[in-house]
Protein backbone atom coordinates (compact mmCIF):
# COMPACT_ATOMS: atom_id res chain seq x y z
CA UNK A 1 0.00 0.00 0.00
CA UNK A 2 1.58 3.29 -1.03
CA UNK A 3 1.45 6.70 0.63
CA UNK A 4 -0.94 8.10 -1.97
CA UNK A 5 -3.53 5.49 -0.95
CA UNK A 6 -3.10 6.48 2.70
CA UNK A 7 -3.70 10.13 1.78
CA UNK A 8 -6.91 9.18 -0.05
CA UNK A 9 -8.17 7.20 2.96
CA UNK A 10 -7.58 10.18 5.27
CA UNK A 11 -9.44 12.57 2.96
CA UNK A 12 -12.29 10.06 2.56
CA UNK A 13 -12.67 9.58 6.31
CA UNK A 14 -12.50 13.29 7.12
CA UNK A 15 -14.26 14.51 3.96
CA UNK A 16 -11.82 17.38 4.19
CA UNK A 17 -8.50 18.10 2.47
CA UNK A 18 -7.44 20.48 5.25
CA UNK A 19 -8.16 18.01 8.08
CA UNK A 20 -6.33 15.27 6.20
CA UNK A 21 -3.30 17.53 5.71
CA UNK A 22 -3.17 18.25 9.45
CA UNK A 23 -3.39 14.58 10.39
CA UNK A 24 -0.70 13.63 7.85
CA UNK A 25 1.53 16.64 8.60
CA UNK A 26 1.75 17.62 4.94
CA UNK A 27 0.51 20.68 3.05
CA UNK A 28 -2.98 20.88 1.58
CA UNK A 29 -1.58 21.27 -1.99
CA UNK A 30 0.38 18.04 -1.43
CA UNK A 31 -2.85 16.27 -0.44
CA UNK A 32 -4.59 17.57 -3.57
CA UNK A 33 -1.65 16.40 -5.71
CA UNK A 34 -1.86 12.84 -4.35
CA UNK A 35 -5.62 12.71 -4.94
CA UNK A 36 -5.30 13.97 -8.53
CA UNK A 37 -2.60 11.36 -9.25
CA UNK A 38 -4.82 8.58 -7.90
CA UNK A 39 -7.78 9.83 -9.95
CA UNK A 40 -5.60 9.83 -13.09
CA UNK A 41 -4.42 6.29 -12.42
CA UNK A 42 -7.94 4.99 -11.79
CA UNK A 43 -9.38 7.12 -14.61
CA UNK A 44 -12.26 8.31 -12.45
CA UNK A 45 -13.37 11.11 -10.13
CA UNK A 46 -13.16 10.16 -6.49
CA UNK A 47 -14.69 13.24 -4.85
CA UNK A 48 -17.60 15.44 -5.70
CA UNK A 49 -17.06 19.08 -4.79
CA UNK A 50 -19.87 21.45 -3.82
CA UNK A 51 -18.46 24.76 -2.69
CA UNK A 52 -16.27 24.09 0.34
CA UNK A 53 -17.85 20.66 0.94
CA UNK A 54 -16.73 17.36 -0.61
CA UNK A 55 -18.30 13.91 -0.72
CA UNK A 56 -17.29 10.55 -2.15
CA UNK A 57 -18.53 9.63 -5.60
CA UNK A 58 -19.65 6.04 -6.23
CA UNK A 59 -16.14 5.36 -7.58
CA UNK A 60 -14.67 7.01 -4.49
CA UNK A 61 -16.73 4.87 -2.13
CA UNK A 62 -15.70 1.74 -4.03
CA UNK A 63 -12.03 2.75 -3.89
CA UNK A 64 -12.30 3.48 -0.17
CA UNK A 65 -13.86 0.08 0.58
CA UNK A 66 -11.15 -1.80 -1.32
CA UNK A 67 -8.26 0.26 0.07
CA UNK A 68 -9.48 -0.23 3.64
CA UNK A 69 -9.39 -3.99 3.07
CA UNK A 70 -5.86 -3.68 1.67
CA UNK A 71 -4.85 -1.53 4.65
CA UNK A 72 -6.19 -4.19 7.03
CA UNK A 73 -4.27 -6.94 5.18
CA UNK A 74 -1.03 -4.95 5.39
CA UNK A 75 -1.48 -4.51 9.12
CA UNK A 76 -2.11 -8.23 9.52
CA UNK A 77 0.95 -9.04 7.37
CA UNK A 78 3.20 -6.86 9.53
CA UNK A 79 1.82 -8.42 12.69
CA UNK A 80 2.23 -11.99 11.46
CA UNK A 81 5.83 -11.31 10.43
CA UNK A 82 6.46 -9.98 13.93
CA UNK A 83 4.98 -13.15 15.40
CA UNK A 84 7.63 -15.24 13.65
CA UNK A 85 10.15 -13.70 16.04
CA UNK A 86 7.70 -13.41 18.97
CA UNK A 87 7.74 -9.69 18.32
CA UNK A 88 4.24 -8.33 18.88
CA UNK A 89 4.03 -5.24 16.73
CA UNK A 90 1.01 -3.72 15.05
CA UNK A 91 -1.95 -1.36 15.37
CA UNK A 92 -5.27 -1.69 17.15
CA UNK A 93 -8.12 0.78 16.76
CA UNK A 94 -10.57 0.58 19.65
CA UNK A 95 -13.93 2.23 20.16
CA UNK A 96 -15.58 2.48 23.55
CA UNK A 97 -18.88 3.93 24.70
CA UNK A 98 -18.84 6.69 27.28
CA UNK A 99 -18.88 4.85 30.61
CA UNK A 100 -16.34 2.28 29.46
CA UNK A 101 -14.00 4.84 27.88
CA UNK A 102 -13.99 7.06 30.97
CA UNK A 103 -13.94 4.62 33.87
CA UNK A 104 -12.73 1.21 32.66
CA UNK A 105 -10.57 1.24 29.58
CA UNK A 106 -7.80 3.75 30.49
CA UNK A 107 -6.26 1.42 33.09
CA UNK A 108 -6.85 -1.57 30.82
CA UNK A 109 -5.07 0.12 27.92
CA UNK A 110 -2.16 1.11 30.15
CA UNK A 111 -1.76 -2.50 31.32
CA UNK A 112 -2.04 -3.78 27.73
CA UNK A 113 0.60 -1.29 26.55
CA UNK A 114 2.94 -2.44 29.31
CA UNK A 115 2.55 -6.05 28.15
CA UNK A 116 2.62 -5.27 24.39
CA UNK A 117 4.52 -1.97 24.06
CA UNK A 118 4.84 -2.15 20.28
CA UNK A 119 1.15 -2.60 19.55
CA UNK A 120 0.03 0.94 18.88
CA UNK A 121 -3.38 1.74 20.37
CA UNK A 122 -5.95 4.22 19.13
CA UNK A 123 -9.19 4.99 20.99
CA UNK A 124 -12.41 6.55 19.73
CA UNK A 125 -15.06 7.31 22.33
CA UNK A 126 -18.72 8.21 21.90
CA UNK A 127 -22.07 6.74 22.77
CA UNK A 128 -22.86 3.11 21.86
CA UNK A 129 -24.62 4.04 18.61
CA UNK A 130 -21.66 6.16 17.43
CA UNK A 131 -19.13 3.47 18.30
CA UNK A 132 -21.05 0.75 16.46
CA UNK A 133 -21.34 3.05 13.43
CA UNK A 134 -17.54 3.47 13.41
CA UNK A 135 -17.12 -0.31 13.59
CA UNK A 136 -19.51 -0.93 10.70
CA UNK A 137 -17.60 1.63 8.61
CA UNK A 138 -14.32 -0.18 9.34
CA UNK A 139 -12.94 2.89 11.13
CA UNK A 140 -12.21 0.85 14.28
CA UNK A 141 -11.35 -2.83 14.81
CA UNK A 142 -13.23 -3.58 18.04
CA UNK A 143 -16.05 -1.84 19.92
CA UNK A 144 -16.78 -1.97 23.63
CA UNK A 145 -20.40 -0.99 24.20
CA UNK A 146 -22.98 -0.78 26.98
CA UNK A 147 -26.30 -0.95 25.14
CA UNK A 148 -28.70 -3.91 25.04
CA UNK A 149 -29.72 -3.87 21.39
CA UNK A 150 -27.61 -5.66 18.78
CA UNK A 151 -26.87 -4.75 15.18
CA UNK A 152 -27.47 -7.74 12.84
CA UNK A 153 -24.09 -7.29 11.11
CA UNK A 154 -22.08 -7.42 14.35
CA UNK A 155 -21.13 -10.20 16.76
CA UNK A 156 -21.32 -9.52 20.51
CA UNK A 157 -19.76 -11.10 23.59
CA UNK A 158 -20.16 -10.11 27.25
CA UNK A 159 -17.06 -9.21 29.22
CA UNK A 160 -18.22 -7.49 32.44
CA UNK A 161 -21.37 -7.02 34.53
CA UNK A 162 -22.56 -3.57 35.55
CA UNK A 163 -25.40 -2.08 37.57
CA UNK A 164 -26.99 1.32 37.01
CA UNK A 165 -28.13 2.88 40.27
CA UNK A 166 -30.23 5.88 41.26
CA UNK A 167 -28.27 8.62 43.01
CA UNK A 168 -28.72 12.18 44.24
CA UNK A 169 -26.42 14.92 45.52
CA UNK A 170 -25.60 15.04 49.23
CA UNK A 171 -27.40 18.40 49.59
CA UNK A 172 -30.49 17.32 47.65
CA UNK A 173 -33.89 17.15 49.32
CA UNK A 174 -33.91 13.47 48.31
CA UNK A 175 -30.63 12.66 50.09
CA UNK A 176 -32.42 11.41 53.20
CA UNK A 177 -34.87 9.24 51.25
CA UNK A 178 -33.42 5.75 51.68
CA UNK A 179 -36.17 3.94 49.80
CA UNK A 180 -38.55 5.03 47.02
CA UNK A 181 -41.07 3.33 44.76
CA UNK A 182 -40.94 3.34 40.97
CA UNK A 183 -44.15 5.40 40.91
CA UNK A 184 -42.27 8.18 42.72
CA UNK A 185 -40.32 8.67 39.49
CA UNK A 186 -43.34 10.33 37.85
CA UNK A 187 -42.97 13.44 40.03
CA UNK A 188 -39.22 13.37 40.75
CA UNK A 189 -36.96 15.63 38.64
CA UNK A 190 -34.48 13.53 36.65
CA UNK A 191 -31.20 14.13 34.85
CA UNK A 192 -30.47 11.43 32.24
CA UNK A 193 -28.06 10.64 29.42
CA UNK A 194 -28.70 11.70 25.83
CA UNK A 195 -30.58 9.69 23.21
CA UNK A 196 -28.28 7.15 21.57
CA UNK A 197 -26.62 6.43 24.89
CA UNK A 198 -26.43 2.77 25.86
CA UNK A 199 -27.08 3.76 29.48
CA UNK A 200 -30.35 5.50 28.58
CA UNK A 201 -31.44 2.50 26.50
CA UNK A 202 -30.87 0.10 29.40
CA UNK A 203 -32.72 2.40 31.82
CA UNK A 204 -35.67 2.66 29.45
CA UNK A 205 -35.85 -1.12 28.98
CA UNK A 206 -35.83 -1.72 32.74
CA UNK A 207 -38.52 0.90 33.34
CA UNK A 208 -40.65 -0.62 30.59
CA UNK A 209 -40.54 -3.97 32.39
CA UNK A 210 -41.95 -2.17 35.43
CA UNK A 211 -44.63 -0.55 33.23
CA UNK A 212 -43.06 2.88 33.67
CA UNK A 213 -43.12 5.06 30.53
CA UNK A 214 -39.89 7.05 30.23
CA UNK A 215 -41.63 9.71 28.14
CA UNK A 216 -44.04 10.48 30.97
CA UNK A 217 -41.33 11.06 33.57
CA UNK A 218 -40.22 14.45 34.83
CA UNK A 219 -36.93 14.59 32.89
CA UNK A 220 -35.44 18.02 33.47
CA UNK A 221 -32.38 17.58 31.27
CA UNK A 222 -30.47 15.14 29.04
CA UNK A 223 -26.69 15.42 29.28
CA UNK A 224 -24.00 13.99 27.02
CA UNK A 225 -21.72 12.37 29.59
CA UNK A 226 -21.72 10.77 33.02
CA UNK A 227 -19.28 13.42 34.30
CA UNK A 228 -21.70 16.15 33.25
CA UNK A 229 -24.52 14.44 35.14
CA UNK A 230 -22.38 14.01 38.28
CA UNK A 231 -21.45 17.70 38.24
CA UNK A 232 -25.08 18.63 37.66
CA UNK A 233 -26.10 16.71 40.80
CA UNK A 234 -24.13 19.05 43.09
CA UNK A 235 -26.86 21.69 42.89
CA UNK A 236 -29.86 19.68 41.71
CA UNK A 237 -32.87 18.58 43.75
CA UNK A 238 -33.52 15.42 41.80
CA UNK A 239 -32.16 12.03 40.81
CA UNK A 240 -29.92 10.55 38.15
CA UNK A 241 -29.23 6.98 37.04
CA UNK A 242 -25.50 6.28 36.77
CA UNK A 243 -23.26 3.22 36.45
CA UNK A 244 -21.93 2.14 39.84
CA UNK A 245 -18.49 1.87 38.24
CA UNK A 246 -18.49 5.62 37.64
CA UNK A 247 -19.15 6.57 41.27
CA UNK A 248 -16.23 5.17 43.26
CA UNK A 249 -14.64 8.57 43.96
CA UNK A 250 -17.94 10.32 44.80
CA UNK A 251 -18.95 7.63 47.29
CA UNK A 252 -15.57 7.84 49.02
CA UNK A 253 -15.90 11.63 49.30
CA UNK A 254 -19.56 11.27 50.38
CA UNK A 255 -20.68 13.70 47.67
CA UNK A 256 -23.41 11.47 46.26
CA UNK A 257 -26.06 9.31 47.94
CA UNK A 258 -27.52 6.08 46.57
CA UNK A 259 -31.32 5.81 46.47
CA UNK A 260 -32.88 2.35 46.59
CA UNK A 261 -36.07 1.49 44.74
CA UNK A 262 -38.56 -1.25 45.48
CA UNK A 263 -38.68 -3.85 42.71
CA UNK A 264 -36.27 -1.94 40.44
CA UNK A 265 -32.78 -3.17 39.74
CA UNK A 266 -31.07 -2.07 36.53
CA UNK A 267 -28.37 -4.52 35.47
CA UNK A 268 -26.55 -4.84 32.17
CA UNK A 269 -23.55 -6.41 30.49
CA UNK A 270 -20.68 -4.50 29.00
CA UNK A 271 -20.06 -6.16 25.63
CA UNK A 272 -17.47 -6.28 22.90
CA UNK A 273 -18.71 -6.03 19.33
CA UNK A 274 -16.91 -7.21 16.17
CA UNK A 275 -17.64 -7.22 12.49
CA UNK A 276 -18.47 -10.62 11.06
CA UNK A 277 -15.64 -12.33 9.21
CA UNK A 278 -11.91 -12.77 9.75
CA UNK A 279 -10.49 -11.35 12.97
CA UNK A 280 -7.23 -9.39 13.19
CA UNK A 281 -4.52 -10.98 15.33
CA UNK A 282 -4.17 -7.80 17.39
CA UNK A 283 -7.89 -8.02 18.16
CA UNK A 284 -7.51 -11.64 19.29
CA UNK A 285 -4.64 -10.70 21.61
CA UNK A 286 -6.58 -7.77 23.08
CA UNK A 287 -9.71 -9.87 23.67
CA UNK A 288 -7.69 -12.54 25.47
CA UNK A 289 -6.09 -9.81 27.61
CA UNK A 290 -9.52 -8.30 28.30
CA UNK A 291 -10.98 -11.61 29.52
CA UNK A 292 -8.11 -12.11 31.96
CA UNK A 293 -7.94 -8.52 33.22
CA UNK A 294 -8.91 -7.90 36.85
CA UNK A 295 -11.26 -4.93 36.79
Amino acid sequence: MNYRDEVFIKVAENLSFSKASKELFISQPAVSKHIKELERELKTTLFQRQGSQISLTKSGQLAYNFLKKIEKNYRELNFQIGLLNQHFKGHLRLGASSTISQYLIPKLMAAFHKRYPEIELFLFNGNSFQVEHKLLNNEIDLALVENNTSHPLLNYNNFLEDEIIAVTGINSVYAKRQLMSVNDLYHTPLALREKGSGTLEVIQNSLNKNKIDLNRLNILIHLGSTEAIKNFLYDFDGLAFISEKALEKEFKLKEIVKINFKKLRIQRQFRMAQRQGQQLSTVKIFIDFLYHYNF
